[in-house]
């Protein structure tokens, strides 16, 4: 029992000590969790003051930055519309100049037309007076005629109509008798002259009469199996049909002709280049660009190497020596050239020959000669891509490669550009035509060559005493039947020489034509 109360008194001892130290330890633990939140309080104002200024320095910085950032962009901005405006001002600058320029040209030409037009001010005055003068010395010499016509009716009692036809008559006979006379003696005075003599007659008259007229043929026909080609050719869009004309520089021409399209191009190794690739295209099947390209390009690789082997043929064939390999290719690409459906090289190597024969028989070099007219239409080859006559451009390229002066004044003056130096300067030019003239050596149209047989008979028709004309020999010549009551032997000779010259002079037509006057007189009668 006092055990039990012992420790019941313990306990209650305990229980009395806690509340107290309970009691006790309360205001201390909230007085330690005042200081505790005061010190927490003083800490976080001291952090947020911290992290106020640290973003107030990362702000200062950003703002820092940024005012940074915009002036350099400002700078750039303002570089950069430096720099288009000092090239605005070039631009003004220049345009200015350009501006003075064409004032200055404009102020010149205004200056030369306002002399010219003083001039023309001048001369119209001066023709003025002139007609004025012209007028009053026509009818001074009116009135003198008149005069000097009345006292000659009076004088001899004629009429005037009859005094004028009778006088009219009198000169055409007299006049006539002495030109046929005149013209009969100098051809037989020229017949009877030195070797010498007659070698400059021939060759002038050789030059007088050979002619040429060169029109060259800028399309041709490629034929296609059937018009649905005609759709693959042109291709979706057009872009077959452009890949083409790029490759090959010529303009196709695909329409409603059926069967055919055209290609069209004044360069003729550029058209052969096209219709060759355009011939194994259509037999090939595939057509697309690259596959356009490929073709082309390997057809202009061939057509190259053949001008090559066609050169070097031609100069083997006419057996000319120190030929430049220049020289020979571009005379292999006359092979692709035509004169009215000749082909230029063959009419080269022809008129190479001639010239040879042509000076063989006058005693001049035939080798020379021959070199002359192999080379005199080289011009041909380059003529699309140079200014000038074709003549002109030859002879330029030839003295580029070491031919001699005889050489390049065949080339330059066989279509008369330039004055004849040398006697194979007209050989070359009689070559030429006789080539040209030679029966189917050339093509023309049916129109035009109607029409060149009626004007030539109309010439022959239009001389006084003709009765008839016939155009024969492909209007190579002309037949004119005269009547031989009214027309002597010599003013036959006459009729004929005016044909001729009246021909050469109104007409052009390849080589030359001959004229016949024939003047007979038949006696008929009948045995009954």
């Amino acid at each position: 029992m006092p055990t039990l109360l012992l420790a019941q008194i313990d306990l209650l001892s305990g229980a009395l000590g806690l509340a107290a130290g309970v009691v006790i330890t309360v205001p201390l633990v909230l007085l330690g969790l005042k200081t505790v939140r005061g010190q927490t309080i003083a800490s976080a104002k001291a952090e947020a003051q911290r992290l106020v200024d640290q973003a107030k320095q990362q702000a200062g910085a950003a703002t820092q930055r940024a005012e940074l950032d915009s002036e350099r962009k400002l700078l750039e901005r303002r570089e950069k519309f430096e720099a288009d405006l000092n090239q605005q001002r070039e631009k003004m600058r220049a345009d200015e100049q350009r501006l003075s320029k064409r004032e200055e040209l404009l102020d010149r030409k205004l200056e030369s037309v306002t002399s010219k037009e003083e001039s023309l001010v001048k001369q119209s005055e001066s023709l003025k007076t002139r007609e004025a003068a012209v007028a009053r010395t026509q009818t001074e010499l009116e009135q003198t005629l008149a005069e000097q016509k009345q006292r000659l009716l009076n004088l001899t009692g004629m009429s005037l109509e009859d005094a004028r036809a009778l006088l009219l008559q009198r000169v055409e006979e007299e006049s006539r008798h002495d030109m046929a006379k005149v013209v009969r003696k100098v051809v037989d005075e020229a017949e009877s002259h030195a070797k010498e003599k007659a070698r400059e007659i021939t060759l002038m008259a050789i030059q007088r009469y050979a002619t040429e007229h060169t029109a060259e043929s800028t399309v041709r026909a490629v034929p296609i199996p059937s018009d649905d080609m005609k759709g693959r050719i042109i291709g979706r869009e057009g872009r077959n049909i452009r890949a083409i004309e790029k490759a090959t520089g010529v303009d196709i021409i695909v329409d409603d002709t059926p069967g055919v399209i055209v290609v069209s191009c004044f360069d003729k190794v550029r058209q052969a280049v096209a219709v060759e690739s355009l011939q194994r295209l259509i037999a090939d099947g595939r057509m697309h660009p690259s596959r356009i390209e490929e073709v082309v390009e390997k057809t202009r690789s061939e057509i190259g190497e053949r001008i090559i082997k066609y050169g070097k043929d031609a100069v083997l064939e006419v057996n000319l020596r120190g030929v430049h390999p220049k020289v020979s290719e571009a005379m292999g690409k006359l092979f692709y050239r035509t004169s009215y459906g000749q082909n230029v090289l063959r009419h080269s190597v022809e008129v190479a020959f001639i010239c040879q024969l042509i000076a063989d028989q006058l005693g001049l070099d035939g080798t020379l000669a021959r070199r002359c007219g192999f080379l005199h239409d080289i011009g041909k080859a380059m003529d699309q891509e140079q200014e000038g006559t074709h003549p002109r451009i030859g002879m330029d390229f030839a003295r580029q490669y070491g031919e001699r002066e005889p050489v390049l004044n065949a080339i330059g003056g066989h279509h008369g550009d330039i004055p004849s130096t040398s006697f194979y300067t007209p050989i070359v030019m009689a070559a030429d035509a006789v080539s040209s003239a030679r029966p189917g050596a050339r093509r023309e149209s049916l129109e035009k060559y109607i029409q060149r047989l009626e004007q030539l008979q109309d010439i022959a028709l239009g001389q006084q005493g003709v009765t008839e004309a016939y155009a024969i020999q492909a209007g190579r010549e002309v037949r004119v039947m005269v009547d031989a009551r009214k027309v002597s032997d010599d003013e036959a000779l006459v009729i004929a020489q005016s044909i001729a010259r009246k021909v050469s002079d109104e007409m052009t037509f390849p080589g030359e034509i001959r004229v016949t006057v024939l003047r007979e007189t038949r006696a008929v009668e009948i045995a009954r």
